[in-house]
């Protein structure tokens, strides 16, 4: 019988320990917390076998619904200190920067976008964007995109 994959959400309280399990193994292997599956199957308490059998069904679910993902156009001042205030802005916002793109300065300005998820209140925190034009050294500032 050929079966077609079918994906479903289901509230992890209601399944079975070991898929809970095998995205703790697969969060530790990825955030370097253990070197090897094994060692991070043993610290979870699920077998290899047992990981091996999930790991290439079972992931964890985003709440896209509370999560905006922003893409940012900077230009900034070639001045020491200038990306970084942007980037402290930005991470007192609670966005997660997702990547940073830097061109090279050229006649003393540089270009910058910027990647960035907003997650709790997003239209706030996607109004409050605006507010970095008033940093020193941002000379422009567009939100190309967010979802």
């Amino acid at each position: 019988m050929d079966r077609k994959s079918q994906l479903i959400v289901a509230d992890a309280n209601v399944l079975p320990d070991v898929f809970s399990k095998v995205l703790e193994v697969k969060k530790l292997i990825a955030q370097k917390g253990e070197k090897s599956f094994a060692s991070a199957c043993k610290r979870v308490g699920i077998s290899r076998s047992a990981y091996y059998k999930y790991k290439d069904s079972v992931f964890p679910y985003e709440e896209l619904f509370t999560r905006k993902i922003v893409n940012l156009y900077l230009l900034l001042s070639d001045s020491p200190g200038v990306l970084s205030s942007a980037l402290v802005f930005l991470h007192n916002l609670n966005a997660n920067i997702l990547t940073v793109n830097q061109s090279i300065p050229i006649d003393g300005a540089a270009a910058v976008n910027i990647s960035l998820r907003l997650t709790d209140d997003s239209d706030d925190e996607l109004d409050s964007l605006s507010l970095i034009s008033e940093l020193e050294g941002v000379l422009e500032v567009k939100i190309l995109s967010a979802e």
